[in-house]
């Protein structure tokens, strides 16, 4: 039987405060790392994002925080060439994966990206769940269904997070939502909820920190 993947409900109060004060805390730049020997000690748990070059990423990890530029945002896509650790308090990492698919750098850069987010993504114990972020306006592209069976391969559980939710108009979301909600039932590590963002309204965000800060 497919599951609904229904939109993620609102944080209880108590949820939602555990989360809020997580994102109100300290947060760190670790490093960026550039190949599997440089990734910091497994001592926490962490989760990942993922999402396409230009989905938003950027923007939404600075709007999750409240910190303006702690997430480089740019309009090049392929700008995060680098997979970016930040430290939440002590006890979780955030990690920040390179946009995947079209990115302005030289095949042989984009190739070894792709190569050290896979290896990232099948050898982190601690990874406790990659949030897919898929742009609202667009939909799942061939792109996030390349990442999506990477992470099933990697049996790494992936939640899809829709990006820019203040964008598309009711109708065109509710098609997004229909055909986002097809792809995700051909994946077997598909978490059955998703979640609208949007880093210009706040839409989502206390849903997605709260989120963070359950997985422990």
């Amino acid at each position: 039987m497919n599951l609904p993947f229904p939109l993620a409900e609102l944080p209880d109060e108590a949820a939602a405060e555990t989360g809020r004060k997580l994102f109100a805390g300290p947060v760190d730049f670790v490093k960026g790392v550039v190949a599997m020997s440089g990734l910091p000690p497994a001592d926490r748990a962490e989760v990942c994002f993922a999402g396409r070059s230009n989905v938003g990423k950027s923007s939404l990890i600075n709007a999750l925080t409240g910190r303006k530029a702690l997430a480089r945002a740019s309009n090049t896509p392929g700008r995060t060439q680098e997979i970016n650790y930040f430290a939440l308090g002590d006890a979780h990492y955030l990690v920040d994966l390179p946009g995947y698919g079209f990115a302005n750098a030289p095949v042989a850069v984009v190739q070894r990206w792709q190569a050290l987010m896979k290896s990232y993504l099948s050898g982190r114990p601690t990874l406790r769940r990659a949030f897919v972020l898929i742009d609202a306006r667009h939909g799942v592209k061939p792109v996030d269904e390349e990442i999506m069976t990477l992470l099933d391969k990697s049996a790494v559980t992936f939640q899809a997070v829709l990006t820019k939710a203040d964008k598309p108009r009711k109708g065109e979301m509710d098609k997004v939502l229909d055909q986002v909600r097809g792809a995700l039932a051909r994946h077997p590590a598909a978490f059955p909820e998703l979640m609208l963002t949007s880093s210009e309204t706040g839409e989502g965000l206390a849903t997605l920190r709260s989120a963070i800060a359950g997985l422990t």
